[in-house]
């Protein structure tokens, strides 16, 4: 009986971030632990105007509805009036185990999918020191800081790996605004710890023993001004309510903070192997989320979906997988990149 792909297949993550908190202080006082305290998050009504468009209706209604005030209820988050300085802080866990699924109702093609892993690994051009790399780079580089990376003053990271509760290893980048967010530049003076914390990631995702890091970013950008936690998903039954916030953003025990998945959206963004179509440079737009469809949801483009020269990640593992196919090397490190990634892929009726 041919193999199949099983209905029932699942990967557990394997770079697995917490939530990211915001605290505020003093750039002078990147070292001193006791100096920074929680952003909090404050409530704000605003007087707006109408300023979303209002479709080709009879020009005296829309000139009579532009006329409206926009009353709105905000969340902002802000640095008070004598802190200079965003600190940014999570922990990173990178584990074991790419290729061995957490769910499979098909022994023989998890078997099959492990021993693809482990040759893949084995290969002494490539293997997860390539990913390991390009996840580095994103530590370094401050991606995971999203909008509050734009307008920074300065930015510097330190990262620490955790042992038994303490620091075993530390690596400061001190220049992170001069990182490239289009490409993957081990430029000096960076090279060093960049290739220093790759192979470490590297140790996580090859095993036995998972790694833990410590990541705290400090983002100058001027006493007193806003910055910017996930804000929260609402749900359309949710809007109708009385009570309903224009915006509403993310906070740990009243600390404002980023969505764990925000800053695993960020680490993974790696995928510069993506079909080129419509005219999109690859190398204009720079790397993409890991993702099995290649989704970049804030452009409402998959740009591997299934009609894009079937480069899509379920396409790609039963070429590997099912019909022993010798995928090039870019198709190689995207697949496992997913398995990384984790999620439930079975297909129904296992076709």
């Amino acid at each position: 009986m041919p193999l199949s792909h099983p209905t029932v297949l699942a990967f557990e993550r394997k770079l697995d971030p917490s939530d990211a908190l915001f605290y505020a202080g003093d750039w002078n006082d990147k070292d001193c632990h006791k100096q920074w305290r929680p952003i909090s998050l404050q409530e704000k009504n605003v007087r707006g105007t109408i300023s979303h468009f209002l479709g080709n209706n009879n020009p005296e209604e829309v000139e009579k509805e532009v006329q409206k005030s926009n009353p709105q209820r905000v969340d902002v988050a802000m640095l008070p009036a004598d802190a200079d300085t965003l600190k940014v802080a999570f922990t990173l866990r990178v584990l074991p185990g790419t290729g061995t699924p957490s769910t499979c109702n098909n022994l023989a093609y998890r078997e099959k999918l492990e021993k693809i892993v482990a040759d893949w690994h084995k290969q002494p051009e490539h293997g997860f020191i390539d990913l390991a790399r390009r996840y580095a780079y994103n530590l370094a580089n401050g991606r995971f800081l999203w909008r509050n990376r734009i307008g920074a003053e300065k930015i510097e990271i330190h990262i620490e790996r955790l042992l038994e509760g303490k620091a075993e290893n530390k690596w400061v980048f001190d220049d992170v605004l001069s990182f490239s967010l289009r490409k993957f530049e081990f430029k000096e003076p960076a090279v060093k710890n960049l290739e220093e914390l790759a192979q470490v990631l590297h140790s996580g995702l090859k095993g036995p023993k998972h790694v833990l890091l410590q990541v705290t970013a400090f983002v100058r950008i001027g006493a007193g001004q806003e910055v910017f936690p996930s804000q929260e998903f609402i749900q359309s039954d949710d809007k109708n309510k009385v009570d309903h916030k224009s915006k509403t953003l993310y906070h740990v025990n009243k600390i404002a903070a980023f969505h764990s998945q925000k800053i695993g959206n960020a680490i993974r963004t790696i995928d510069t192997w993506y079909p080129e179509n419509e005219g999109i440079s690859i190398a204009d737009l720079g790397p993409i989320p890991i993702e099995p469809y290649g989704s970049v949801t804030v452009q409402g483009k998959a740009y591997r979906a299934p009609n894009n020269g079937s480069k899509d990640f379920y396409n790609l593992l039963d070429n590997w997988v099912l019909r022993d196919q010798d995928l090039n090397l870019d198709d190689q490190n995207y697949v496992i990149a997913v398995l990384i990634r984790g999620g439930v892929f079975g297909k129904k009726g296992g076709n």
